[in-house]
């Protein structure tokens, strides 16, 4: 992966008049010396003792965690993100390396004995876990890396949170997207009939929800008269969800008697959705920065902006697109060569492989990344270590998600948010952070019948 990276690398930056591969004023060259320096790395990784990993996990997570400190104060500004510590001609992404401090301190956690993720404690502790350095890169802002952090929650279910809580997450994602697409207050109704349907799914008894639909329509005609004539503040929304709140005290007796907690659950889950739906909406408007809001936007197809926000992913799929089933062959890219695509060498290291390589050069570096995908979930499972195997989770999960959104991003299926894809993309940082990250694993599988305790 790094080779091909690397050959992908010297195709984006490309210049006839400085061709040497080893020319070390261009990114190829510099990448050349990471990759060496990442070699080096790995072999540190591999031969230090794997119960160290496993001791200072928190020492390690507690020094990423003041570096992302640090960089918020002492940090280099770049594209309105302060996220780089700058070390003379080189620049260091403290992030990059708060992944792996992150995955070894929830493995430390989670793999003590006392630690079951059905206790509420144990969940808010392990969620803090990740929500530190998520936050503190939310600061930056470096809303991609924020991302990544997320996706190590996919470890706390594979390691017993409910798959309740996974459902939640998705619909949480679904009526975030629903929520910018369609009108609030549409939006509101269509939950209301659903809850209206779910109870009665659950109990069969259409007289009481009839009874149920029949109170709350009552109860919001007369806020809606109220407010109408009367107090002229409320407005469509709140009505509905003020008439939503009266409804359930007044459903609350039904509750307690029957003993229903289906309908109490059903009861919260639209309460908290109207709840999430105007925040959604509100954060959206009012707190996401303009090229953030514009580029999700564009991905779902409320706007288009072909020569603005949208030049990036437009241009990307158009490289892409245009290499066919074989490719243009290398270093006869015109989109590559030309530079229509900004950041190519990073974030839309792809655009080249689909541009100059086609669609068989794209199978072949997707197929890598399953692979390898499939191989760390296949060696997670076999530790026998429980602290391993969280920490092998953690790796899957991170590699996932770049993976994911990285294609996602040059192929216009999601929005773009700057996150590089493992191995292929430029930059020091994130190719010795991806090494560490993976050869700690590798280093805890080889010793996989030892006990780290």
């Amino acid at each position: 992966m790094m080779f091909a990276g690397w050959l992908n690398i010297y195709a984006a930056v490309f210049n006839e008049d400085r061709s040497g591969v080893f020319d070390f004023s261009q990114r190829y060259g510099k990448q050349f010396i990471w990759i060496i320096a990442a070699v080096i790395i790995a072999i540190f990784v591999v031969i230090t003792d794997n119960r160290f990993y496993f001791f200072f996990a928190w020492l390690i997570y507690g020094l990423t965690i003041m570096l992302l400190l640090f960089v918020l104060i002492l940090g280099k500004q770049i594209n309105g993100a302060r996220s780089w510590f700058e070390l003379g001609i080189f620049t260091i992404q403290p992030s990059e390396f708060a992944k792996f401090g992150t995955a070894l301190a929830l493995a430390a956690y989670l793999s003590s004995r006392r630690h079951d993720l059905t206790r509420i404690r144990i969940i808010i502790s392990a969620c803090s876990i990740i929500l530190v350095p998520a936050f503190l890169t939310f600061l930056q802002p470096d809303m991609g890396s924020m991302i990544v952090y997320f996706s190590l929650f996919l470890v706390l279910f594979r390691e017993g949170l409910s798959p309740y809580v996974f459902v939640s997450g998705l619909l949480m994602i679904l009526l975030f997207f629903l929520t910018i697409l369609l009108n609030n207050l549409y939006l509101t109704i269509a939950i209301i009939i659903l809850a209206i349907i779910l109870v009665w799914l659950s109990t069969r008894k259409w007289k009481l929800c009839l009874a149920g639909t029949g109170i709350y329509i009552f109860i919001t005609l007369g806020l809606y008269f109220l407010d109408k004539y009367v107090l002229k503040l409320l407005g469509s929304e709140l009505i509905i969800f003020i008439s939503l709140i009266l409804s359930g005290v007044v459903y609350s007796y039904y509750v307690y008697v029957k003993k229903v907690v289906s309908v109490l659950v059903i009861y919260l889950f639209l309460a908290g959705s109207i709840i999430y739906i105007n925040s959604v909406d509100y954060t959206f408007h009012n707190v996401l920065k303009p090229h953030i809001k514009e580029r999700i936007e564009i991905v779902l197809g409320i706007k288009s902006d072909p020569h603005g926000t949208g030049y990036n992913v437009n241009q990307s799929i158009i490289s892409v697109g245009s290499g066919g089933f074989l490719g243009k062959g290398y270093l006869k890219g015109t989109q590559t060569k030309f530079k229509f695509v900004p950041a190519q060498s990073t974030d839309f290291i792809f655009c080249t492989v689909g541009e100059e390589w086609g669609f068989i050069g794209s199978l072949y570096v997707v197929g890598m990344f399953v692979a390898l995908l499939f191989r760390l979930i296949f060696l997670a499972e076999r530790q026998r270590s429980a602290f391993s195997r969280i920490y092998g989770y953690g790796v899957v999960s991170i590699f996932f998600i770049h993976f994911f959104i990285n294609i996602g991003m040059a192929t216009g299926l999601v929005p773009v948010i700057g996150i590089p894809l493992p191995f292929f993309s430029y930059g020091g940082s994130s190719l010795w952070g991806f090494t560490v990250l993976l050869f700690i694993f590798l280093r805890l599988d080889a010793s996989r019948t030892e006990y780290l305790v």
